[in-house]
């Protein structure tokens, strides 16, 4: 932790680093130490940076494709060589064992490479329109334009790559972004932003603001800002939604992801291991992190021993240990909800078969089984190391019990039965349905999202791309095709 002695680290307006008026302080999740402390930037620097990201719009988005590139590949390569810094500052600031935020900084390394070579290769197309007998000697050509800069409200859980891919597709377009940081996570952002200052992009192409989240609604308001990309929670993303109407918003909200175990499916320690795995990992501060286990009748009595045993075999404890896998989460507040919630659903007949207890912002790894449909933590995102394990009676069962959420992120179904899988992709009220493994899986070039409360508009590179632009059509007339 020698590197991380508390100083003033700046924020970035339009480009350059300045200090602000006011510092926020930093704190290790495990331990509650002071990480560092951060620049927060006043109204008139908050001012500053949109007004130049306004003014800058018009300029960047005609900056040929080719530099465009080339200071996301740079920024790709710069994080590579930075990576053991990052991900220390990462675990420093977030409590995610390091294993798990060095494979963060290799994310967000291929991220802005892939956001170079879409920005290479993204462009619009011809079509003829003398299909119809009005249309003969014309031509559309359709190009994609930016709608304009991007506020970009980035959450605690991944505080690299899932600002990664905001700033990477809307730089990759032409779009100046305004980055706004988790609170508690702004290191890694502002990090971010030291890189992207040495790729020589024009003054207000981008920001990075520390700003407190009840200061956020001038952002959120300001109509110089027409699109924003928010990650978080789903009573914050929808207040947004309210706040801004008439915007453009891409939300990735959150989830109570399900794991299905079909009757087929003969790999039961692999599937134990791999939904341990990922029902623990960042501590189950992720959207797609697993948290409802649905098993097939016929595996039950097989599965649940191997899940308990996997489960109890990760280890817990300091994140800047490398063999640690389940760290803290966030701050107590959070670790205490998780810890309120299983006692809430063992009061009404839940049975805990591991962990549930808490230590500080530590929660042990917990799955619990018997647990009331109506209880929290099944119908709720939980957001922490906990499993709730259901029986099913046949895969429709199986399937309806997933859908029985108001969220739909995306859902892993262990089968090998082509037919099963297909009907999982039609019946089953997700984003993504991950075939053979846990729904935790997620590409980075692939299209991302959910569907219900789980949000609206896609993440991955170019489905980001294509969200921040519009159609914009011009008609060529007296054309010999």
């Amino acid at each position: 932790m020698d590197a991380f002695t508390p100083q003033p680290r700046p924020c970035w307006v339009a480009g350059r680093p300045e200090q602000g008026e006011q510092a926020l302080e930093v704190l290790h999740p495990f331990d509650g130490t002071e990480v560092a402390s951060v620049a927060v930037p006043g109204r008139d620097q908050v001012e500053r940076a949109v007004a130049a990201a306004a003014a800058v719009a018009g300029e960047f988005r005609r900056t040929p494709a080719h530099v465009r590139a080339e200071a996301l590949l740079q920024v790709s390569r710069t994080l590579a060589e930075r990576a053991e810094e990052i991900a220390e500052t990462i675990t420093a600031e977030n409590g995610k064992p390091l294993k798990w935020a060095e494979i963060e900084v290799q994310r967000a390394v291929n991220t802005f490479r892939f956001a170079a070579e879409e920005a290479r290769r993204f462009t619009g197309g011809l079509q003829r329109l003398d299909t119809d007998a009005g249309g003969v000697g014309r031509m559309a050509i359709v190009r994609h334009v930016p709608r304009g800069p991007v506020l970009a409200v980035a959450p605690f859980n991944f505080p690299l790559n899932l600002v990664a891919h905001k700033v990477a597709p809307a730089l990759a377009v032409g779009a100046p972004v305004i980055v706004k940081p988790a609170s508690a996570t702004p290191l890694s952002a502002l990090l971010l932003g030291e890189v992207l200052a040495g790729t020589g992009l024009p003054e207000g192409a981008f920001s990075v603001l520390p700003v407190r989240g009840k200061d956020m609604d001038a952002l959120v308001r300001d109509e110089r800002l027409p699109v924003i990309s928010f990650t978080g929670s789903t009573k914050v993303g929808w207040s947004l939604m309210d706040a801004a109407p008439r915007k453009h918003v891409v939300m990735e909200l959150g989830s109570n992801a399900a794991a299905i175990i079909c009757p087929d499916w003969t790999d039961l320690d692999h599937a134990a291991r791999r939904i341990a795995t990922f029902g623990n990992y960042q501590a189950g501060q992720s959207c797609i992190a697993v948290q409802r286990v649905i098993v097939d009748r016929s595996r039950a009595d097989e599965f649940v021993p191997k899940l308990v045993q996997a489960v109890g075999a990760l280890k817990t404890g300091d994140p800047h240990d490398p063999e640690v896998e389940v760290g803290p989460l966030i701050d107590e507040d959070n670790a205490r909800r998780v810890e309120e919630w299983v006692n809430m659903a063992t009061d009404v007949g839940a049975k805990v078969l591991l962990g549930g207890k808490r230590t500080g912002a530590t929660v042990e790894p917990t799955v619990l089984t018997d647990v009331p449909k109506t209880a929290k933590v099944w119908t709720e995102e939980i957001f922490g190391p906990v499993l709730v394990v259901s029986v099913a009676d046949g895969v429709e069962d199986a399937f309806a019990q997933a859908n029985d959420s108001k969220y739909g992120l995306q859902a892993g179904v262990f089968t090998r039965d082509v037919q099963v899988a297909f009907e999982a992709a039609a019946e089953l009220e997700v984003g993504g349905v991950i075939i053979g493994d846990v729904p935790s899986y997620r590409a980075d070039q692939m299209p991302y999202g959910g569907v219900k409360g789980s949000g609206t508009g896609r993440e991955g590179v170019r489905s980001a791309m294509e969200d921040f632009t519009e159609e914009r059509v011009t008609v060529l007339t007296g054309i010999q095709l």
